[in-house]
């Protein structure tokens, strides 16, 4: 067998530690990959992984295997840059992880217009509620929103991003305005259950004064469209970022409120590790995107 490609195979049953989802990734069945895998192991002589019904864990010789062999796939792909370089076209597979709502509003349309003008790519977006691990789940880039946490993270900020507090006329005319924040608390607030923030707290800037409200209401979801779609409902006033609501309220279905106050930082930036910085089919897919997003 192919060196290399046992390499890319035992990477990515890894990263995944799970059989199912290593085919599913490849395109092959289960078995497929068990049998490459125990080909690849009876070859070098070791056990690379325990197998248990549900999940596989790395021995330590697969943890060695894995560790170096990351290193060369690296290389290689760092190799393969260089001379895609040369022709002035990006080429190669790109890794993206995205949220739902921005994911399928944004990222996806991109996506279908860049591989169109560069037909040498191949992208696989995986969208979900929870940013992923670009290190542990192997991606290439993430699309994240607000404060990038981590400094050994490289990071392009793809487009500025207000937190808009917001309800429709109906329910402004049936409540009234909030004036401060407050007044949140004798509002039906509609709470978006997002990540590990605490449940309906809501943080306010202005200047150097800061407050914190605790909201609450009938309807709550961990799908921001469907607290959108309850907002322009007149369910009640929701937070959502200026990215989702901006067409609403140029249309006067929502209106902003509390407009001299600020919520944390929502910017959208891309992210990815410092090991595919200077990665020729990343720089240009990032550079499309900031282009795109404008």
């Amino acid at each position: 067998m192919d060196g290399f490609s046992d390499l890319n195979l035992f990477a990515l049953v890894a990263r995944h530690r799970n059989l199912a989802a290593a085919a599913r990734e490849l395109g092959v069945t289960p078995p497929a990959v068990s049998k490459r895998l125990a080909q690849l192991e009876r070859r070098l002589g070791v056990r690379l992984v325990n197998r248990t019904t549900r999940r596989l864990s790395l021995t330590p010789e697969g943890e060695l295997y894995l560790a170096n062999g990351s290193r060369i796939l690296d290389e290689l792909s760092e190799l393969e840059q260089l001379v895609t370089r040369s022709r002035g076209e990006p080429a190669g597979l790109l890794r993206v992880n995205a949220s739902f709502g921005f994911g399928r509003a944004y990222i996806a349309p991109a996506i279908s217009e860049f591989v169109e003008r560069f037909p040498s790519m191949q992208i696989q977006l995986q969208l979900t509620e929870r940013p992923l691990s670009l290190q542990e789940e192997g991606y290439d880039l993430g699309i994240r929103f607000g404060e990038v946490p981590d400094a050994r993270i490289n990071a392009r900020l793809l487009r500025k991003n207000r937190r808009i507090v917001c309800a429709s006329p109906a329910y402004l005319k049936q409540h009234g305005k909030p004036s401060v924040p407050h007044d949140l608390a004798r509002h039906a607030c509609i709470v978006l259950r997002e990540n590990d923030s605490a449940y309906g707290t809501w943080h306010f800037s202005r200047g150097k004064r800061a407050e914190t409200v605790k909201v609450g209401g009938a309807l709550s979801s961990n799908d921001g469209s469907a607290v959108l779609r309850w907002a322009l409902d007149g369910r009640g006033i929701a937070v959502r970022s200026e990215w989702e609501v901006a067409g609403h309220i140029a249309r006067a279905e929502l209106t902003p409120l509390l407009s001299e106050w600020s919520l944390p930082n929502a910017d959208i930036h891309a992210i990815y590790l410092e090991r595919n910085r200077l990665s020729a089919k990343l720089r240009a897919f990032v550079d499309f995107l900031g282009d795109f997003l404008k």
